[in-house]
């Protein structure tokens, strides 16, 4: 592989995110702190409605080499004139760090209605999620994505599912899976302490990290805890879109909060089994969640609903066992935690080692640079035409 070019000859990156950077640790933050690495990253978050706010204003702060800047705008703006707000103060970030050659990376399509009038080297969509199908998806991220799949020249998708359904809306399409820290991860394999808020609580324990919302299913949650009441259930993550009262209020499932990724390795090193307990509906169609392999990495069992990301391939593979009523979720867990800890993870480390996030970066760094290059030829020839 050749080395990354010098950080003066490659563009900017700038990228519009539905996701706040200091949220969950996930594809967007492995991804761009890799890019940070080489040349300049500008992360630009959806705007915050600020009550207190007479005039918007762009609010910054770096994270290692990683630009973060958040819109703070006034309440009771009409979408237009948000956008135009968001329009304003992209330009002048642009504006005050000379940013010229650039390329724009989309998580969000809704992001197209400020950024239409820019010409970026390059265009990425990066289609993490079908966001669509989220609770409290604006009603025209549809248009907005059919906008950006017509500009943009490169597309990821965040796993096989989502491949297929997107490659035929884009002649640039790739897909990316969810990718591991191996390194990161497998290091809960040799930590014998206890997170305080976790020592307390008996075996055997079954854990999920991530975030807890609309694709959680609290049903098959209730379902597990109400059949084995000596077991007990340990959720990590921030409660969004949902309401604290639709988690189950049972003595053996327990809510430990957002933790930071630096400290998941030390709550996963004592489950017994690693969950994946998503509801089957239209906000998981398409997931591929990337915690499976961060799991595995870690040398844990996993137990997963049908999620089809995860079927293919862990599931097929023997890597994930899968379940989807109560009845079958808890004998899953049952098997998991008899098995042979010693022939699974060498099983799972084959697997994992064919994959990381610096080989995804990798990758789609030299797909994002192919399309660079290739855009610039054509707006040559149409000069020359001209």
């Amino acid at each position: 592989m050749n080395p990354p070019a010098p950080a003066s000859s490659l563009p900017d990156l700038v990228c519009l995110s539905h996701l706040r950077w200091n949220f969950v640790f996930q594809r967007p933050q492995h991804l761009l702190t890799r890019c940070a690495a080489e040349r300049r990253v500008f992360f630009v978050e959806e705007p915050i409605v600020d009550p207190e706010a007479q005039v918007a204003r762009l609010e910054r702060r770096r994270d290692g080499n990683v630009e973060v800047a958040v819109p703070r705008i006034p309440p009771d703006l009409c979408e237009s004139d948000a956008d135009g707000v968001q329009r304003k103060l992209l330009d002048e970030l642009l504006e005050a760090e000379d940013v010229r050659d650039y390329v724009l990376w989309y998580y969000t399509p809704m992001a197209r209605a400020f950024t239409d009038h820019l010409q970026p080297r390059a265009i990425v969509y990066d289609c993490m999620d079908e966001l669509s199908a989220f609770a409290h998806a604006p009603a025209s991220l549809r248009a907005r994505e059919r906008e950006l799949l017509a500009c943009a020249d490169v597309v990821f998708t965040g796993g096989q599912s989502l491949y297929e359904a997107k490659r035929d809306a884009h002649p640039n399409v790739h897909p990316f899976p969810s990718s591991v820290d191996a390194a990161h991860f497998g290091a809960a394999r040799l930590i014998d302490t206890e997170p305080p808020d976790q020592a307390q609580i008996p075996h055997p324990r079954l854990g999920f990290f991530g975030v807890i919302d609309e694709r959680m299913d609290m049903a098959l949650l209730r379902g597990v805890a109400e059949r084995r009441p000596d077991w007990h259930i340990v959720l990590i993550g921030p409660i969004v879109k949902i309401d604290h009262a639709d988690i189950p209020a049972l003595p053996n499932l327990h809510c430990l909060g957002a933790k930071t990724y630096a400290q998941l390795p030390e709550y996963i090193a004592s489950w017994d089994v690693a969950m994946l307990p998503f509801a089957r509906n239209d906000a998981t169609r398409f997931i591929s969640p990337t915690k499976t392999p961060e799991y595995l990495a870690a040398g844990r069992p996993v137990v997963s609903t049908s999620i089809r990301d995860v079927v293919r391939p862990y599931g097929q593979l023997g890597l994930a066992r899968i379940a989807d009523t109560a009845e079958e979720f808890v004998a899953a867990c049952e098997a998991a935690m008899r098995d042979d800890a010693a022939a699974r993870i060498r099983e799972a480390d084959a697997f994992l080692r064919q994959t990381s996030w610096d080989g995804t970066w990798a990758q789609m760094r030299h797909l994002v640079d192919a399309a660079g290059a290739a855009s610039r030829v054509d707006s040559a020839a149409v000069v020359r035409a001209v």
